[in-house]
């Protein structure tokens, strides 16, 4: 009596021998078997001769590989057998390459970044300016570059590169990271030595002191003016508050209480809660500020994010206050570069002019180093809210008397000399 087909339902209906493994043939396809082990576990092999010798070629497991599929998988396998090919040496051949597909993508740089990123870079305050400078100086270069390649003097090229460009501290920064990033490898086994061991920044900074005149202060207002939201508008709120540029640019309408900007330990450099008193002229700014979708982001050009690209709207910002300068002056002006954290020093110097306590000041930036570190910092419990609003209304009216021409403290500018 001839064997029926194997279907779907009479695989379900086998039921597993404890004595041993049974095989039950396709009769539908000649060669096709579903192997039912002492367990109940099924799976599909195939069996057909090569040079005299009997072969046996697993296809896959029940129920994942369904009979249609077990039947084309077969089909296919004794068609290569025709064809006086061995299936088994395809399969291995196949598997192994795809182990090592997936060895040399295991091994990419990119990879290694991605991973330093999701499993160390996430948990850090400053992962994202280490990711920042990952994604734009050395994945591009090394990205599909074996780890195990890397060598010292790749990283010395890669540093020697942004040298050239005139970009030292960054070059300082990257190397830094870059140290942080092999020596994670190096602890979880993934390299035995770290190529940047030995390896000294290759550019002296030295600290900047870098403060904005009063003409230059009064330029940039006016440009930011110019500029419009939501750079100018973000400039703007930079000088009249004295915080971080992604403090600043990150804040949002649920930190703000009334004319009080609270800032939660996770948003600060020292992981330490700040609020800050909102000027009068600071609110007016905010108000003006058009709200874009649904999110409490304020300074954002999309709704989904903060803003990004500083140094563009830093050079948006400069190129218009040398167009104004140049306007008022008759002559072209060339100004010192500047940067955004300038503004904040700016804003301390400008404070302590007049007459601002340091002690204040310092609680306005929030640091806590200088007259409020050590055991003051401890024992000193103080916020100094009236006094640090009273110090950021007297810088408002400072600027805002530079911004009109009411100030007596207006430098002007002498034609045609940079500033």
């Amino acid at each position: 009596m001839a064997r029926k087909a194997l279907t779907t339902r009479s695989i379900e209906a086998l039921k597993p021998d404890p004595d041993r493994r049974v095989e039950h043939p396709d009769p539908a396809l000649p060669g096709l078997y579903l192997q039912l082990q002492t367990s109940g576990a099924k799976s599909w092999a195939v069996r057909y001769r090569m040079a005299g010798k009997s072969k046996k070629l697993t296809l896959g497991k029940w129920p994942a590989m369904g009979l249609a599929d077990a039947r084309a998988a077969a089909a296919e396998a004794l068609e290569e057998v025709a064809q006086g090919r061995d299936p088994a040496l395809k399969k291995k051949a196949t598997k192994a390459a795809r182990l090592e597909a997936q060895l040399t993508e295991r091994d990419k740089v990119r990879t290694l970044v991605e991973q330093f990123d999701r499993r160390h870079l996430s948990t850090l305050k400053s992962g994202a300016e280490a990711r920042r400078l990952l994604y734009r100086h050395v994945v591009p270069v090394w990205g599909n570059r074996d780890v195990h390649e890397i060598t010292r003097r790749d990283v010395v090229e890669l540093l020697d590169g942004l040298m050239d460009t005139g970009r030292g501290v960054t070059a300082n920064r990257t190397l830094a990271v870059v140290r942080k990033l092999f020596a994670w490898a190096v602890e979880r086994d993934v390299l035995q030595v770290a190529p940047t061991a030995g390896l000294k920044p290759p550019a002296k900074e030295v600290p900047r002191d870098r403060v904005l005149s009063d003409a230059e202060l009064r330029l940039f207002w006016r440009a930011c003016e110019a500029v419009g939201q939501p750079w100018g508008l973000l400039g703007q709120v930079l000088v009249l508050t004295a915080q971080r540029l992604r403090e600043v640019a990150e804040m949002t309408y649920d930190e703000l209480d009334g004319d009080l900007w609270h800032l939660p330990p996770a948003r600060t450099k020292n992981a330490r809660p700040h609020s800050v008193p909102l000027s009068r002229p600071a609110l007016e700014i905010l108000d003006r500020m058009d709200r874009i979708g649904d999110t409490s982001l304020i300074f954002t050009t999309n709704g989904a994010r903060p803003v990004s690209g500083f140094s563009k709207a830093r050079d948006r910002i400069h190129r218009k206050m040398e167009e104004i300068a140049a306007e008022e002056s008759g002559e072209r002006v060339d100004l010192q570069p500047w940067r955004f954290h300038d503004l904040r020093r700016t804003a301390a110097t400008g404070m302590a002019r007049l007459g601002v306590p340091v002690r204040v000041t310092e609680s306005v930036l929030n640091h806590v180093s200088g007259t409020g570190g050590g055991i003051v910092g401890i024992y000193q419990r103080h916020d100094f809210s009236d006094e640090k609003r009273q110090a950021l209304e007297a810088w408002a009216r400072f600027v805002s008397g530079l911004a009109e021409g009411h100030s007596d403290n207006v430098v002007p500018l002498e034609r045609g000399k940079a500033l």
